[in-house]
């Protein structure tokens, strides 16, 4: 994928899902070294990503971290890498492992609720001017 920007790594989150979009916020908000890029798993660039990858959409419901050239995760180790780069106590979480099945229990419990839980907009976030060029479909 050469449409990608160098040296970032890839959310790809559900962009009609208020839960995921307030991590998304949150996310932006402590990625002091700007590692991040977001892109809805519904919109163009996010199934290019999945095709690319050989994931199929129909089996990921909420987030994808991409690092390009390296590696992809899903679930509960996606959520531990990102936690990794953020500059908050958040990090810590990223020491803990909660990968595997039991990480994956919860995490897989949360996503199939959330829509319930948290609701559910009409369309994908459209970014602020300011935190537009942190997406790569808008």
């Amino acid at each position: 994928m050469n449409e990608l920007p160098e040296g970032k790594k890839i959310i790809l989150f559900d962009g009609v899902c208020n839960l995921c979009n307030h991590a998304v916020q949150f996310i932006i908000q402590h990625d002091a070294k700007d590692v991040f890029r977001f892109v809805a798993l519904q919109s163009e660039t996010g199934q290019k990503i999945l095709t690319h990858l050989g994931v199929a959409s129909s089996s990921i419901d909420s987030i994808v971290l991409y690092v390009p050239g390296e590696a992809y995760y899903i679930k509960a180790e996606a959520a531990m890498q990102i936690a990794k780069d953020l500059n908050s106590w958040h990090k810590i979480i990223s020491y803990m492992s909660f990968t595997g099945s039991f990480g994956n229990f919860v995490y897989d419990y949360i996503a199939k609720n959330r829509y319930q839980w948290y609701g559910k907009k009409e369309a994908c976030m459209i970014p602020t001017p300011e935190l537009k060029a942190k997406f790569l479909d808008t």
